[in-house]
């Protein structure tokens, strides 16, 4: 019976890849529950391995493709629990349909010389066609934004999104290389990715925005990375925003308000925005997050986008995850997962934009104190415990500025995985660790400037603005690790009192 099923689900996806290339030829999108049904014949086909224990077949092959599975479907899964669905894979990706169809069917091989032959036809047709076929499949206009507005744009190149991305650090150019790749696959975005360079001049002597168009590289801040031959670096901010309605803010926070204010008057009245910006801004009548600060200097809508992302290891396309929060506007969202998503990138949706963002933010905080742990060589328990306590007034902090912010964003790659990815891998660990090894001896700004090549530190000067609103509320007892990584920063308190503030720990916030 259950080589019987094994049969028909094999020919069932053999009629779907025939479907497939009939729409393909002839222009259709495909119907969203045969779309569907093509998932789930692959969810289910993996359930019939599992139980037949894969026929004797090698298992750790079977297992590598479970994994692959599950590494392209589980976000979907994910997106579709918090509301707004992330694009699966195109159905002609090699990866995620070709290996599918082809390594849950090596089993029948040995079995079957007729089955063998049309499953190594098509896995060969697929493999030698997969790039051309995927470049023309139409977009399922299920998983697109639902506004009819939207949809009747798509094929109109009036109304493609034209997209620029304010910056060009590390993280700028990584995720213009995101975009770009998208933005030539996806019909409803401009091909050409505008990517705002604030002018500098090379050791060679050659402006950095000639080299990035000439190399289709950043050699100062992502060398040996091809951003795409769409992306177009330009040193005049009003000229690289011009005509785009996505804005991509991804500068150190220090400098978004004289960007924004260059740029008032300046941008389409359809422009929205997303921030990729770690920090916060403080004003006499409080602290203001910077897609708020964007929002109101540009009368605009800011999401953010924040997670897990070290920008060299996505640069080279190894698996990571983030967040997008946005406010009330499900349809925005989705249009900027389509645009940051890729098989090695998966982007989730989050409805909080504060608790996203401010995730972001403070993670930096806890990963200065990480790093003086690293520098006192104090040991793993001791920094598991500074990241715990870390997360703790990460939290409460969050909830007492903005009680909108959800718990359950905390667990989102915004959330914990990037509090733990910058404690142990970030340039704010690298560079405290540092400081504590010199015993405070040598200042932020000289260790920032040696290290990190003319990328921004943002941890100092988080901590600080932390400091202030933690002052000015009353609430320094409330957070003593916030508190003493400021202190120390500041020069106040050696690096050795990074353990000692665990004796003014309030019993409850």
């Amino acid at each position: 019976m259950s080589t019987l099923i094994l049969h028909a689900t094999f020919f069932g996806q053999i009629v779907i890849a025939t479907f497939q290339f009939w729409r393909l030829v002839n222009g259709v999108a495909m119907p969203h529950n045969l779309s569907s049904g093509f998932w789930m014949s692959n969810s289910f086909m993996s359930w019939v391995f599992k139980s037949l224990h894969f026929q004797g077949f090698p298992k750790n092959l079977a297992l590598r493709n479970m994994v692959l599975l599950y590494k392209y479907n589980s976000s979907n899964i994910v997106s579709h629990e918090i509301g707004v669905p992330s694009p699966p894979p195109s159905p002609f990706s090699f990866p995620s349909y070709i290996h599918s169809l082809f390594l849950f069917t090596l089993p029948l091989l040995h079995n079957s010389s007729a089955l063998r032959s049309i499953l190594l036809f098509l896995f060969f047709f697929f493999y030698f066609m997969a790039p051309a076929l995927e470049a023309q499949v139409p977009q399922d206009q299920e998983s697109l934004p639902q506004s009819n507005n939207f949809l009747n744009s798509l094929n109109d190149a009036t109304h493609r999104s034209k997209v620029t991305v304010i910056g060009s650090g590390n993280w700028g150019s990584v995720a213009a290389k995101l975009i770009a790749s998208n933005t030539l696959r996806l019909r409803f975005f401009h091909d050409e990715v505008r990517m705002w360079v604030y002018e500098e001049t090379l050791p060679s002597g050659e402006k950095l925005t000639d080299v990035i168009n000439r190399t289709n590289e950043n050699v100062k801040y992502l060398p040996g990375i091809k951003l795409g031959q769409n992306v177009v670096a330009d040193p005049d901010l009003e000229n690289a925003v011009r005509d785009s309605n996505m804005l991509v803010f991804v500068t150190p926070h220090q400098f978004v308000e004289g960007i924004c204010k260059r740029l008032v008057g300046k941008i389409r009245e359809d422009a929205e925005a997303i921030s990729l910006v770690k920090g916060m801004e403080v004003k006499m009548e409080g602290p203001c997050m910077i897609s708020t600060l964007i929002s109101q200097q540009l009368g605009i809508n800011c999401s953010v986008l924040m997670g897990a992302n070290i920008a060299n290891e996505i640069a080279v396309e190894k698996f990571s995850e983030a967040t997008v929060g946005y406010r009330n506007n499900r349809e925005v969202a989705e249009r900027w997962v389509q645009l940051f998503y890729t098989p090695y990138f998966i982007v989730t949706a989050a409805q909080d934009v504060e608790g996203v963002e401010l995730c972001g933010t403070l993670k930096n905080v806890v990963a200065i104190a990480a790093g003086f742990v690293d520098g006192l060589e104090m040991g793993n328990n001791t920094k598991a415990a500074i990241m715990r306590l870390g997360l703790r007034e990460m939290k409460a902090f969050s909830k007492m500025l903005f009680p909108s912010v959800k718990d359950s964003t905390f667990f989102e790659s915004c959330g914990v995985a990037d509090l733990i990815t910058t404690c142990l891998g970030g340039r704010n660990r690298k560079v405290s660790e540092a400081y504590a090894r010199n015993g405070g001896k040598r200042s932020f700004d000289e260790l920032e400037a040696e290290m990190l090549q003319g990328q921004k530190l943002q941890g100092v000067s988080t901590a600080s603005e932390v400091y202030e609103v933690l002052s000015h509320r009353g609430w320094l007892e409330l957070f003593p690790l916030f508190s003493t990584v400021h202190e120390i920063c500041s020069g106040l308190l050696p690096p050795s009192a990074i353990v000692e503030y665990s004796e003014k720990l309030p019993r409850s916030f």
